[in-house]
Parts: structure tokens; C-alpha cells; sequence
């Protein structure tokens, strides 16, 4: 799952047995979550699954390479793809967003993606002024009885403002259920907070947040929690949301809130003005809010929330503080220079082992650098450090790259570029002199031993000390949750190295141990975050 380990040999046959545990532990955890999904993911995992065991009765040495390509083409390519679909719709770049799910409805034609482009085509027509051509799109799907009818119905109240007429709609059809669905919930709460309804908003966006682990993305969770601050009138809170989990959102819709909270908080006048200066620049939707913004006065937060409503504001500031630090969403707005050169240095790398004699040739690996344990005792220190750069065959490469980028965008956002590279290096070398110290006392010295394995393992360690750390000082629940992916991936990964004879699990381990003793003395000498309190004024 995340990267290939310290290796000694990765031969075809084993990147087929990757694929067929990789499909497998995929499409069994999609079929575990069936209840949670839309039934095309269900269907699709199914087929998958059916197709590796038809594939691997024929042709065992084929059986991953056959499912693989379809469980990128049907699972990972529209996970990627919707993915960057929900970040261009965010952006409000509905034209983009259109045409790229255009291409990629085909593949879950099921899910009710057929119609999804015409309804980004609707947002797009309304954002440019065009209210009754988007109007005539959405009154075409609009319906009660299936998610996209009432996702146009919901949309079409949305680009006009008319957010009264929206709580009118839900309560008279499905006010028990308006929290099950996205769009319809984002909206739903908003509009409670639009129409004064505060209390209702805080108590409603519980039991949301009470259902959403599962169901909601980072992203729609902290949109409607931004929904809650900005009414409640807390501005500095509204800006970090955006500065952290909305970072993708518009300046102008982040404008716009930041004044809807100064609003909310009582700094009437300068707020309008920011309003009225933001109207003469917006497009029409946004103009629409603004409108409905400046002609509804907001609820008095210090008025209408009661004591348990403020303490809930309090813990949605804390809980989105800690995110921010323990939730891995910081690397979505940094850059990884340092984890992209690591990346760039080894497939430069391997581009010199292909031009020395190939990347499977040992002799050339020994030449390059390779860890042989006793050539190191006899004092080439350095192939300790030049055998983190090494890697045997392209899957092997390509393994720990995929794993280098996940990890280390996380880590370096984390840690600092400078505390990361120290991570890596001190768990890349450490584990390769345990596998070295260990060889010779076993009486295996002339291994040859190559990979950046330990190095990543030692990020996945050191990722794990931070969220403990957080989990015992701070005792942040997203710091918990975490942690116990980070063990549910570390568990994997002892299983997949105890079933493969060319994994090092001794450079695994190491690497690991060494990574989470750095990650724990960085830890400690980080100043813990101190609770956010909620006044109102």
C-alpha cells in the first residue's frame, strides 16, 4: 500500500502478486462499505473481484496485471478524477469541471454521474448571469425521487438565494433525511444560518458531524462548520478554515464570509462596505448572496445561542486548530520542495543504472552503491547512505516513489523541510546499518541490499509519534483516528513483508523504529496548541 520496502530482487511475478493483494484488499473494504457507497462502486468491486478469480483459475501470472488495469480503469481513475472534478467545482471553474466529468461519467453511469456535467452546466450558466437558462436546467432535473433531482432542486434555490423558500421545500418533503445527502445538507445548513435560525443551525450541524466521518469529505465537513462560525461571529476562526481545509476556494467567496462573520459579530458598518465594494466584483450567484446578506439581518450570536450552542462553537474551533496540525490537510496548500527532489534524485538515479547496465543488473548495482554488508564493515561507509538511491527494476521504483510522495507531503508539511530530510536520512542510514550489523552476525554479508524503503518507513514512523504525541497531550480526536490508520497500514505492511521472501523486514522495522524515535523527540519539543476559547462580545 505504500511502498516497496528495502528489496534485494523485485521480479515481474512479484509485481503481479502486489496487484492481486492491492485489488483485493481494495475491492473487499469497498465491499464492507456497500451500505455507506453508491451501489456503481458496489457493482464495479464486485466485477473486479470476479474477474481476478476468473483470471487467476486460467493464468495465475497474469491474474494482477488483468485486474489491475481494470481496478485503475474503473476505481482508482474516477476516485483521481471526481476528486479533481470537487476541486474545480470549489474553485467555481464549472466549465473545466464539466468537461472533465463528462469523460468520466461513463465509467458510473449507475451512480447517477450521467446527468452530473448538465447540472455543473446549470452552476456554470447561473455564475455568469444566465438565471433563467440555469433555471430551465434545473426545473428539467429536478425532482424529489432520485439524488439528482433533488441535487438541481437544491442548486436552483442556492444560485438564486432564496434560502427560506429552500427550508420550506425540505421540511414539507424529507426534514428528517435533508442531512443524508451533500449538496442538499451543505445548503440546508447554510440556510439555516441565512434565515436566523441559529441554534437550529449548531444543533443540526452535530448531528452531521455525528454521521459525516463516514460519509463526508474533509472538505464539505469544514464548509459547513465554516457556516457555523461565520453566523456565530468569529472571524479570525473563519479565516483559518479557509487558510487550511478551504484553501481552494475563490478570494471572493472567502471575502465574502469573512465579512458575513464581522457582520455576525457586530461590526455592521465596515462589513457592509466590504459587501457593497464585493457586489460591484462578483458574479451573479455571489451577487444574489450579497443581496439577500444586507437586506436579512443576521442572528445575534451572544443572543440567540445558548451556553451548550457556544461551548459546540468552541469545540469545532479547537477540532478544526488540531486538524490543521494532526489532519494531513496542511500539505494541500505547501509545496514539498524537499520531498519532490528526493523523488527527482532517485529517478535521476535510476536513469544513471539504466545507462551503467541496467537497473537489474547486480554487478552494476554494487558499482552504483548497493549495500553488500561486508564491503561496508570493511569501511565504504558511504554505500549506506548511495543504497537509499537504488532501486532494483522499475516496479520497485515505482513502488517507493508512490509511497515517497503520499508520506512525505504529509511529513514535510508536518515536520519542516529541514527536520524532514533529517527523518529520512537518519531512518534511511540507520536501517540500512541494522540490516548490514544483522547480516554479518547471521553470516549473510555478501547480500546486496538496495531501496529507499527504510527512509519511508522511518516517515510513516515519525508521522505516527506526532499524531501520538497529539493524541496524549493535545487529546485530539483527529490525532487518534489517524493514529489508527497509520497502525492499520503499518499492519499491512508486516504482512505484506512476511509473505515476500525479498522484502528486508529487518530494514522495514528498523527504519520504522528509528523513524518514530525522531518523530517523538521532534514531538516533545514542539510547543503543544492550546485550546481555542469562543467570546462573545
Amino acid at each position: 500500500m505504500l511502498n516497496r520496502a528495502i528489496a534485494l530482487f523485485l521480479s515481474p511475478m512479484d509485481l503481479n502478486v502486489i496487484l492481486i493483494q492491492l485489488v483485493s484488499f481494495s475491492c473487499i473494504l469497498l465491499l464492507l462499505r456497500a451500505s455507506r457507497l453508491p451501489r456503481g462502486w458496489v457493482i464495479v468491486s464486485a466485477i473486479i473481484l470476479l474477474v481476478l478469480a476468473g483470471a487467476y483459475y486460467v493464468a495465475p501470472s497474469w491474474a494482477g496485471f488483468v485486474s489491475g488495469g481494470l481496478w485503475a480503469l474503473l476505481i482508482l481513475l474516477p476516485i483521481v478524477g471526481f476528486a479533481q472534478v470537487n476541486r474545480l467545482v470549489s474553485q467555481e471553474r464549472y466549465s473545466q469541471a464539466r468537461r472533465l466529468a463528462m469523460g468520466l461519467r461513463w465509467l458510473h453511469p449507475t451512480d447517477g454521474l450521467f446527468e452530473y456535467p448538465q447540472l455543473l452546466r446549470g452552476l456554470e450558466l447561473g455564475h455568469q448571469g444566465k438565471l433563467e437558462e440555469a433555471s430551465q436546467i434545473f426545473d428539467r432535473y429536478g425532482s424529489t425521487k432520485t439524488l439528482t433531482g433533488r441535487t438541481a432542486i437544491t442548486l436552483l434555490y442556492r444560485i438564486s438565494a432564496r434560502w427560506d423558500e429552500l427550508l420550506s421545500w425540505v421540511a414539507q418533503n424529507f426534514q428528517q433525511k435533508a442531512l443524508n445527502e451533500p449538496t442538499l445538507a451543505v445548503c440546508y445548513l447554510r440556510a439555516l444560518g441565512e434565515t436566523g435560525n441559529l441554534e437550529q443551525l449548531i444543533q443540526e450541524l452535530e448531528r452531521f458531524e455525528q454521521r459525516s466521518p463516514r460519509r463526508a469529505d474533509p472538505v464539505t465537513l469544514n464548509l459547513v462548520r465554516m457556516f457555523a462560525l461565520a453566523f456565530g461571529g468569529q472571524p479570525e476562526q473563519v479565516q483559518q478554515v479557509f487558510d487550511d481545509a478551504l484553501a481552494t476556494h475563490p478570494p471572493n467567496v472567502r471575502e465574502f464570509w469573512l465579512a458575513t462573520a464581522e457582520l455576525a459579530a457586530g461590526n455592521g458598518s465596515e462589513a457592509r462596505q466590504r459587501l457593497l465594494a464585493l457586489s460591484d466584483r462578483s458574479d451573479a450567484v455571489l451577487r444574489n448572496a450579497i443581496a439577500w446578506r444586507l437586506s436579512h439581518p443576521l442572528a445575534d450570536p451572544d443572543q440567540a445561542l445558548s451556553q451548550i450552542s457556544k461551548q459546540v462553537l468552541s469545540r469545532i474551533a479547537t477540532d478544526i486548530q488540531q486538524e490543521s496540525r494532526y489532519g494531513g490537510t496542511a500539505f494541500l496548500k505547501s509545496k514539498a520542495y524537499a520531498t519532490y527532489t528526493l523523488i527527482a534524485a532517485n529517478v535521476a538515479i535510476f536513469a544513471v543504472e539504466i545507462w551503467q547496465g541496467g537497473s537489474e543488473d547486480l554487478e552494476t548495482l554494487r558499482q552504483l552503491g548497493a549495500l553488500v554488508p561486508a564491503v561496508v564493515f570493511a569501511g565504504e561507509w558511504w554505500r549506506l547512505l548511495t543504497a537509499t538511491f537504488l532501486h532494483y527494476g522499475v516496479a520497485h521504483l515505482l513502488m517507493n516513489m508512490v509511497g515517497l510522495y503520499f508520506l512525505g507531503t504529509i511529513a514535510e508539511a508536518s515536520l519542516g523541510s529541514k527536520k524532514f530530510l533529517l527523518t529520512y536520512f537518519f531512518s534511511g542510514v540507520g536501517s540500512m546499518l541494522v540490516v548490514s550489523w544483522l547480516a554479518v552476525k547471521l553470516g549473510s554479508s555478501n547480500q546486496i541490499v538496495v531501496g529507499a524503503s527504510g527512509a519511508i518507513m522511518g516517515l510513516l514512523g515519525a508521522i505516527g509519534a506526532i499524531l501520538l504525541q497529539g493524541w496524549y497531550r493535545e487529546k485530539a480526536r483527529v490525532a487518534a483516528k489517524r493514529l489508527r490508520t497509520v497502525l492499520f497500514i503499518i499492519g499491512l505492511q508486516i504482512v505484506f513483508d512476511l509473505a515476500t521472501p525479498q522484502v528486508s523486514f529487518v530494514g522495514h522495522i528498523s527504519g520504522l523504529g528509528l523513524g518514530f524515535l525522531v518523530g517523538s523527540l521532534l514531538a516533545v519539543a514542539t510547543p503543544v496548541t492550546k485550546p481555542t476559547s469562543i467570546h462573545s462580545e
